[in-house]
């Protein structure tokens, strides 16, 4: 029986460690968090949002800077969403909290039909209650729990639905030049999170408006995603890996690379080349 705790003590600090490890490196790959910085940690009840509370408040013991972590939860007003569930973790931690009230579930539910989905206005709406929250109280990041599948699954999503070869960044200054939103677990396998939230039995909350929805269309990445990890185990870490190798100069996009430039001989006598293409044309 001994044996078998010692083991299964030194698998959660193995994946502790590579937790810790991971979001270190992301914080310091992308300097996510700086000395003075009052960090607002949005706390969905989810797996993903509870390891990164954990996590940053692990490594903020043992940090070279001081911050602070505040968690901040929206209460979308979903019915039986448990209301109490947060306040009672947050209150056994310690930490500071607020939760904001705003009934987004109600315009979210009148606006979207029935067979469409919500994701896009619900994270419309709590991305404005959020930014303007955290301007009102001075936060200087704003942490999400999004990690490494959600990563590659936003850029498939972006490739197939909306021609453009993007994802989500790291770390992002919004639109309006006054927010500084991080995430921290993008370094963190989804698998991991999910066995450190179990090993923890941290308070799950479902969703119970996107969450509840099926066939959305990154479900199917996600499915497409797992297929293909098992024909070919480490083919998501890869794919992950050359998100952070771009070259842009074998692709195609004139206005990230010179393209025109390359290889054009400086000479007087040269060719008007767009009246070449024009008569080309003809």
């Amino acid at each position: 029986m001994q044996a078998a705790q010692r083991k299964e003590k030194y698998n959660h600090d193995k994946l502790q460690k590579r937790l810790r490890r991971n979001v270190g490196r992301a914080i310091a790959d992308f300097n996510m968090i700086e000395a003075g910085d009052r960090v607002m940690v949005c706390l969905s009840g989810g797996a993903d949002s509870y390891t990164m509370l954990d996590i940053l408040q692990s490594l903020q013991r043992n940090a070279p800077v001081d911050f602070e972590l505040i968690a901040v939860n929206l209460d979308q007003k979903q019915p039986g969403f448990p209301e109490h569930v947060l306040p009672d973790y947050l209150d056994a931690l310690g930490i500071e909290y607020h939760i904001i009230e705003e009934d987004t579930y109600s315009v979210v539910k009148r606006v979207i039909p029935e067979n469409k989905t919500y994701c896009g206005l619900c994270s419309r709406l709590r991305r404005g209650i959020i930014y303007r929250f955290a301007k009102e109280q001075g936060y200087t990041k704003i942490a999400l729990g999004h990690h490494r599948e959600d990563i590659i699954e936003t850029l498939f999503l972006n490739m197939f639905y909306g021609g453009k070869l993007k994802s989500m960044p790291a770390k992002l200054l919004s639109d309006d030049g006054e927010n500084v939103v991080i995430r921290p677990l993008a370094y963190c396998a989804e698998t991991d999170i999910k066995a450190y939230s179990e090993e923890k039995a941290f308070p799950i909350i479902p969703c119970t408006l996107c969450g509840s929805q099926d066939n959305m269309q990154r479900q199917a990445i996600k499915k497409m995603l797992s297929e293909w990890n098992k024909q070919k185990p480490g083919r998501v870490e890869s794919i992950f890996t050359s998100i952070q190798n771009i070259v842009p100069s074998h692709l195609l996009d004139t206005d990230a690379f010179e393209f025109e430039q390359l290889g054009v001989v400086k000479n007087e006598q040269a060719p008007d080349t767009d009246a070449w293409l024009l008569g080309a044309q003809d």
